[in-house]
């Protein structure tokens, strides 16, 4: 069932259509609104029950689709039996336990059983989320990330519930959001960027970064904003109990105010949820009715680039979006958030002005430098970060030297994953000279690594060389130009293109 609602909140506004008639109505970086599917349809074999699932799904997702403003007031009974089992089938088998130590093999026992009693809990009101056990990991400056490790359960149900979720969100969020979506991945938000960059009328990029986003995010506010869309009051209270369910660390429970726990399952929609009211909705109405220059944005969960054809316009939105942030418990860095000179025509306005070359940003592990091809045409170039390989090379050395006795072939084996996974996803157009740097630089540290399992050992540049020869792929772009692949992934001809 589904009812009327009028939103409350005056700061969160509609999609409007542009002033501009006669014009496309969103930049060529963005891609349609509507969803081709759910992003595990294609992993699972289909069954009945897994037949019934996706029909269930899919209406849901029709009456989203036609019906932008109303709630839906009856969404737990999604959470069947047979979509938990299907949730259970998605989660990581090797994935590190939560506060109650229970694995997958554990819970897959009694698989049945568990499933069965799991979704009694939930319709009984009586299911109870665990906190989060606290862990963390080494950032690329060097500082600490911390995660949240939420229990077996926990993850079960949050797949699930985001799994009903999407099937109404992908009807709402906008063609600029890329971050964790069905369908979507880093390179789909680098190609949008390029395409912008290349084509429209960018002369001026601000790179916006929000501080701490997921640990200050307003909870009251993400509530608040789920309402919009979501009537059904045991969805809210789940919500809410894996919002207020605490952390554990070192024995000690800490309970949990504000954010969200990154690594939990839930937390990247309910991360774009709250960015698509906070950013997304207020960014494209700015953009229609205080921008007189061509004005485009992408953003891969809370890393954001604005491209501004005039600098005016730039200016005006930066100080806007600080006011707009704080509005809802957040805060731009200003360190790390910079208004640059950036485009085709960036650098020879700079040297007109006897300014030096255009400044470059970073985005998705990528630094992008304004270039020149051979003919002397502006070419978007883009490098895998310096800080990012660094920190790759050093976890690199560090696992080298807890193999440092195993036999050659078994290390060159697993060098060769290594390296195949890195070019997997930075053999971009314009990186070749990063890939080769990065393949060097693993050979030398496998060279050093031998040379200290004995003060006799002869290795050798020319041994490595043919060993990297047998066991390490070449550099090589494995990516298509981000125009090629965006004129297939977003046609021309198709609505709202």
């Amino acid at each position: 069932m589904m009812h009327g609602r009028e939103k409350s909140d005056s700061a969160i506004v509609a999609m409007k259509p542009a002033n501009k008639a006669g014009q496309p109505a969103a930049e060529q970086a963005e891609r349609r609104v509507e969803a081709e599917g759910n992003m595990a349809e294609s992993r699972t074999r289909r069954t009945p029950s897994r037949e019934s699932v996706l029909q269930g799904l899919d209406r849901v997702r029709q009456a989203a689709k036609a019906k932008k403003k109303e709630r839906f007031t009856a969404l737990l009974h999604h959470v069947s039996v047979d979509l938990l089992k299907e949730a259970y089938s998605w989660l990581k088998r090797d994935a590190a336990p939560g506060v109650d130590g229970v694995t997958w093999q554990d819970y897959e026992q009694n698989r049945e059983a568990n499933l069965v009693d799991l979704h009694a809990r939930i319709h009984r009101g009586t299911y109870r989320a665990l906190p989060s056990r606290r862990k963390y990991i080494a950032k690329p400056d060097g500082r600490q990330r911390p995660l949240g490790i939420a229990a077996l359960e926990d993850k079960i149900v949050q797949r699930a519930l985001v799994e009903v979720l999407n099937a109404i969100y992908e009807e709402d969020f906008l063609g600029f959001s890329y971050g964790f979506r069905p369908e979507r991945g880093q390179h789909d938000a680098l190609d949008a960027l390029a395409a912008a960059i290349t084509r429209r009328k960018v002369n001026w990029i601000l790179d916006a970064d929000i501080r701490s986003f997921f640990d200050r995010l307003s909870q009251d506010w993400l509530v608040r904003f789920v309402e919009h869309r979501v009537g059904d009051p045991r969805v809210i209270r789940l919500i809410r109990k894996w919002l207020k369910a605490g952390v554990m660390e070192d024995g000690a429970i800490t309970p949990t105010e504000a954010g969200t726990p990154q690594g939990a399952v839930a937390s990247p929609l309910l991360a774009n949820v709250y960015l698509h009211y906070v950013f997304d909705l207020w960014a494209d109405r700015w953009r229609h009715h205080h921008a007189p220059g061509s004005v485009i944005f992408v953003r891969y969960a809370d890393d954001i680039v604005c491209g501004f054809e005039h600098e005016a316009d730039a200016q005006r939105f930066h100080a806007a979006l600080q006011q707009r942030t704080e509005q809802f418990a957040l805060s731009l860095h200003p360190d790390k958030t910079r208004l640059i000179e950036f485009g085709r025509f960036a650098a020879e306005n700079r040297a007109r002005r006897g300014l030096g070359k255009p400044e470059t940003f970073n985005f998705l592990g990528f630094t992008h430098i304004c270039g020149r091809s051979r003919k002397g045409l502006f070419q978007l170039k883009r490098k895998s970060r310096r800080d990012r390989m660094r920190a790759k090379l050093r976890a690199i050395k560090e696992e080298l030297r807890r193999r440092m006795h195993e036999p050659i072939p078994q290390q060159g084996q697993w060098l060769c994953q290594v390296v195949r996974g890195y070019f997997a996803y930075h053999a971009v157009p314009t990186n070749v000279a990063s890939l080769s740097a990065f393949r060097h630089h693993v050979v030398d540290l496998w060279r050093r690594s031998l040379k200290r399992r004995s003060q006799k050992d002869h290795t050798t540049w020319d041994r490595l060389a043919r060993l990297a020869a047998d066991f390490l792929p070449a550099p090589r772009i494995l990516h298509p130009w981000p125009d090629a692949r965006f004129a297939v992934t977003h046609p021309r001809w198709e609505p709202n293109a």
